[in-house]
């Protein structure tokens, strides 16, 4: 799959804002290749690199933005990763008064990371394989200035492993255009980011973008290969408007996402799909560095099996 379009690290952006304007626009279809930074854009090379050295005014830039010709407000568009390759060293921090070991780990502790081939290695003892995703990815909000530390209806950092190789998330559209960014490049994350980093590193991606007009989600929904994730969020949506974080809420927001999906795309009744999510589904956080010194949030997710009575695609 060739691109068409390639868009460099350096054109990237700090927040996702109601009137911004594309860097880039592009037809329905079109593939394209992204290059983004590491969440602290190239300022950690070594674990002398601690969080409480860098320019906190220079972490998690979202490469874009992007538009996509005929996208409207009430269309989604689909973003579908086709590849992704991080580059061959990452990081991941203890950062005080973050997560929920903060107690006791009250030193800042940087670690490098090597990526060679599929495997991530840790130290000398410690290798796993690796799983890369994008932390970042989301579109212009309904109104204002929303950080890219942030997550909300628009996406943002949704912190989602699921949003990796394969993978297709399914945005809302709040303005024309759409205006998509994507960063945050992890090569591998956990469920709950607990310590507030994943495996923090830099590189490239093929990522195709597409529409479903007239049909979307009040929130981001991912589709995998066997599966519907649908998300919610609780805690700040930028530095002016601080709300207290509930994974309670965020699990709500997911799970009545979820709901809403199984009755009016697949024709479930409303017990119907209680029950269903009840027995056959799955809640989860993807998010949850609570308590937080940078930037306090939480997201949830609600897994959808693929069944006969759930069939792809997404679309009405």
């Amino acid at each position: 799959m060739e691109p068409t379009v390639k868009i460099s690290r350096d054109q990237h952006i700090w927040s996702f804002n109601a009137n911004q304007e594309p860097f880039v626009t592009v037809d329905p279809g079109t593939v394209i290749e992204i290059e983004t930074w590491d969440c602290f854009t190239g300022q950690v090379t070594s674990e002398a690199d601690t969080f409480g050295a860098l320019d906190v005014t220079r972490v998690n830039s979202a490469t874009g933005p992007i538009a996509v010709r005929g996208a409207e407000p009430g269309d989604s568009l689909s973003v579908t990763l086709h590849a992704i390759t991080p580059n061959a060293t990452g990081s991941a921090m203890v950062i005080p008064g973050t997560g929920p070991l903060h107690a006791q780990c009250p030193n800042p502790t940087t670690r490098i990371f090597r990526v060679e081939g599929d495997m991530i290695h840790m130290n000398d003892r410690v290798s796993f394989p690796a799983r890369p995703m994008f932390g970042v990815i989301g579109v212009s909000p309904a109104s204002g200035d929303i950080g890219t530390y942030f997550a909300g209806p628009h996406g943002g950092n949704l912190d989602d492993h699921k949003n990796g190789i394969g993978a297709t998330i399914h945005l809302p559209v709040n303005h024309s255009g759409g205006q998509l960014s994507i960063g945050d490049m992890h090569a591998s994350m956990g469920d709950g980011e607990i310590s507030g980093t994943g495996v923090e590193i830099g590189g490239k991606a093929i990522i195709s973008v597409d529409l479903i007009k007239g049909h979307a989600g009040a929130y981001p929904i991912t589709e995998t290969a066997d599966a519907f994730y649908t998300h919610g969020t609780s805690g700040y949506r930028s530095v002016d408007d601080p709300r207290d974080c509930s994974i309670d809420e965020a699990m709500q927001i997911a799970i009545e996402g979820a709901a809403k999906l199984l009755v009016d795309q697949w024709g479930f009744t409303i017990e119907d799909a209680f029950i269903f999510m009840s027995v056959a589904c799955d809640v989860g956080v993807t998010q949850n560095c609570v308590p937080s010194a940078v930037a306090p949030f939480v997201v949830a997710r609600m897994r959808i099996p693929k069944i006969g009575a759930v069939p792809a695609p997404f679309r009405r």
